[in-house]
């Protein structure tokens, strides 16, 4: 994050409080502290995993090595659309990596990265569990099927 004066970070921090107020101050809490956090965040930037750390008695590395094993947590914004892209067998053999290079050439993004304006999201998933559909793209909570390349630009306009 920019840097913040110590008035703003305060400001910034005060719904994280309100989330750690409801907890003892024992490590047991932390994943329920880092969901509340990132549900209201958004995301996990540093200051609220060193408030977090500090508001349960543990240390920063504790509270990182929490959050940078689950995949549920994200330390970058996320955005406002989530693309998965299924790169399972039946995908991957069905033309998984055609739609795949098509939605990073439509966003001009990579797998693992968000669009500056924070609409996208493209993650790249092992699996989605609609082999029959393949290959098959999840946009939130919608699964697309049967996709080909020149089908991405369409799916991409209903989100944008």
């Amino acid at each position: 994050m920019a840097e913040m004066t110590e008035e703003k970070l305060a400001e910034f921090l005060e719904p994280l409080k309100e989330i750690l107020s409801r907890y003892e101050k024992k490590e047991r809490y932390l994943i329920p502290v880092l969901q509340e956090a990132q549900e209201e965040y958004g995301y996990l930037p540093e200051e609220v995993m060193k408030e977090i750390a500090l508001g349960l008695n543990l240390s920063l590395s504790q509270v990182y090595g929490v959050v940078t094993f689950y995949s549920q947590f994200h330390q970058q914004p996320r955005g406002n659309n989530i693309i998965r892209v299924c790169m399972g067998t039946a995908c991957h053999v069905r033309g998984g990596e055609g739609i795949l290079n098509a939605i990073k050439d439509e966003l001009g993004i990579e797998a693992g990265e968000t669009t500056d304006d924070l609409e996208f999201t493209l993650e790249s998933v092992a699996c989605i569990g609609a082999c029959g559909l393949a290959p098959v793209i999840m946009v939130n909570d919608d699964t697309h099927g049967r996709l080909t390349p020149e089908k991405v630009p369409e799916i991409m306009a209903k989100y944008k």
